[in-house]
């Protein structure tokens, strides 16, 4: 859901595979404090600030996104 909703709004991001990739899971471990579940977003901003989303908060993506709607 989340990466169709991303796609039909033209937002580019990088699907990282947490329960192939040791190293995307211990990323995801450290930036979520320990939350395994997915679809976990990380928003890198213009200004280097992150925002972090736990599932697929359809208002929270739109919120930092700028996506109206």
């Amino acid at each position: 859901m989340l990466k169709d909703y991303l796609d039909e709004h033209k937002t580019v991001f990088i699907e990282k595979l947490v329960d192939q990739d040791d190293s995307a899971r211990e990323e995801m471990m450290k930036a979520s404090g320990g939350f395994l579940g997915v679809p976990f977003t990380v928003i890198v901003k213009d200004d280097g600030s992150k925002d972090t989303i736990i599932g697929f908060d359809k208002n929270r993506v739109n919120e930092i996104l700028g996506i109206s709607g």
